[in-house]
């Protein structure tokens, strides 16, 4: 997704190489947490294509948040 720009599910989801309904799963919570907005609209060929964009928003990340939030990350397995 460009900032600024829009695109559908099918789309992204080939784009970053996962499954469409794992990708809906994401932008739907992030949906409802107001980063990104969705509308549905019809192809010209009749196809149902939901469109995701990103909504403006402001994040502060301080020394504070991010110890607060450390413990809460999980260590990578090691391979």
């Amino acid at each position: 997704m460009s900032v600024g720009g829009r695109n559908y599910v099918s789309r992204l989801a080939r784009e970053i190489g996962i499954s469409r309904p794992l990708l809906h799963l994401h932008l739907s919570k992030l949906e409802e947490a107001g980063l990104v907005s969705s509308q549905l609209e019809l192809s010209s060929d009749g196809k149902a294509l939901k469109y995701f964009e990103i909504r403006p928003f402001h994040l502060e990340l301080t020394p504070e948040i991010v110890a607060a939030l450390a413990p809460t990350l999980s260590e990578k397995p090691e391979t």
